[in-house]
């Protein structure tokens, strides 16, 4: 781990061990699915410590330690866990605390792939899950049954972007003996420290914003305690997850450049919000350091900056004249994921995915994502499209 406890300084450092690589600056790429023992007796010690070392490749290898090593660094967890997509570090990290009779308290804002998690495979299984208010604070204090063993967050929230106020709902969780677990990929780990709010279990689709080209899938699930990390590490373990050493390796590479990247992606996000705010088409920006934002309050007391992705609500306009700006866009690329280089935009309706609280808007939503390109271009981009929402391209 890094001395410093500046955060710019510690990404650059963190899981690089030059000594112990014959004095190469990166960890190189250890691919291995055996490792030989010299004796009956090593073997049998490597055992024991199999999550700690090199024993066999579903384990890890030193290159995926090492990135492992700087997810646990750049949130201040103990350790971390890596799997093959953010949707596994979700699915995992629930599959290690629950069983049949539980009880989860999931946030209605959550992630869609998450929410079907919960709803087809934890409900087979015999969980039941109970979507709450994102906004709802220290009142999930209200929907807490002696069987509930996990309530899950995501600040800010998939689409919609509420704020959720953590520390009010650990403090309750803790009352309880309940774990939180939170997705922190909107702010990379960098922008939200959630173990200095209470949170047991970080989760983080490391496909976003640590990989940063939209070429790699990944996942990291951080734990705050040794005894939390072990029961994951052992899920994981059982659950057969393992990434590739060639995709730690580049998402490695990736985390030394996190800092300066968010840095563009906030800026330039922030500008078009901005100009956005001024278009007559639009009637509400969800950016959480605007204060239409809901939560926006508890944004400026728990977070240091924001990244790349926001959305905004349009006035009543058609799905055809929707599609007719989306269609045409030069610069904003329809895809799913987000957090590379490019910048995209895509549509959604929140009412399909809401079962606690009611999504009501003015009109559309659209979430954008603004990449790495001249922020002029993409306001251009984005003016043209309006003319097409309006019928005049």
């Amino acid at each position: 781990m890094s001395k410093s406890k500046r955060p710019d300084t510690r990404i650059v450092h963190t899981g690089s061990d030059p000594k112990s690589q014959k004095g190469v600056v990166n960890p190189p790429v250890y691919r291995a699915s055996t490792v030989i023992f010299p004796s009956v007796q090593a073997m049998k010690d490597a055992e024991k410590t199999r999550f700690d070392t090199t024993y066999y490749g579903v384990h890890g290898t030193p290159t995926t330690f090492a990135l492992e090593d700087a997810m646990a660094d750049l949130e201040g967890g103990y350790r971390a866990v890596s799997v093959s997509s953010g949707l596994a570090a979700v699915s995992t990290a629930l599959i290690a605390y629950l069983q049949a009779g539980d009880h989860l308290l999931m946030v209605d804002s959550v992630y869609g792939p998450t929410r079907n998690f919960c709803n087809n495979t934890l409900k087979r299984f015999g969980v039941e899950t109970t979507y709450y208010d994102p906004l709802i604070g220290a009142g999930i204090a209200d929907l807490i049954r002696p069987e509930t063993k996990i309530i899950f967050t995501e600040t800010p929230g998939s689409y919609t972007f509420e704020i959720q106020d953590i520390p009010a709902i650990t403090e309750i969780a803790h009352q309880h003996g309940i774990k939180v677990m939170i997705d922190n990929t909107w702010s990379a780990g960098y922008y939200f420290k959630p173990f200095d709010h209470g949170v047991d279990i970080s989760i983080q689709a490391t496909t976003k914003y640590q990989a940063g080209h939209a070429d790699l899938i990944l996942g990291h699930i951080i734990a705050k305690t040794e005894n939390d990390w072990r029961k994951i590490k052992i899920t994981t373990s059982t659950l057969g997850q393992a990434i590739s050493p060639d995709a730690a390796y580049l998402a490695l590479r990736g985390l030394r450049t996190l800092s300066v990247r968010l840095e563009q992606h906030q800026e330039s996000a922030l500008t078009l919000a901005h100009w956005l705010e001024t278009r007559d088409e639009v009637d509400t920006i969800l950016h959480p350091a605007f204060a239409s934002c809901p939560g926006h309050e508890i944004w400026q007391r728990d977070f240091t900056g924001s990244c790349g992705l926001f959305s905004i609500v349009l006035k009543d306009f058609s799905e055809a004249q929707v599609n007719a700006m989306l269609d045409g866009m030069d610069y904003f690329a329809m895809g799913f994921s987000w957090g590379g280089f490019e910048s995209l935009m895509v549509a959604s309706d929140p009412r399909k995915i809401r079962s606690a609280t009611t999504w009501e808007a003015g009109g559309p939503l659209l979430r954008l994502h603004a990449g790495q390109e001249d922020v002029e271009d993409l306001i251009a981009d984005l003016e043209r499209g309006f003319d097409r929402l309006n019928g005049k391209a």
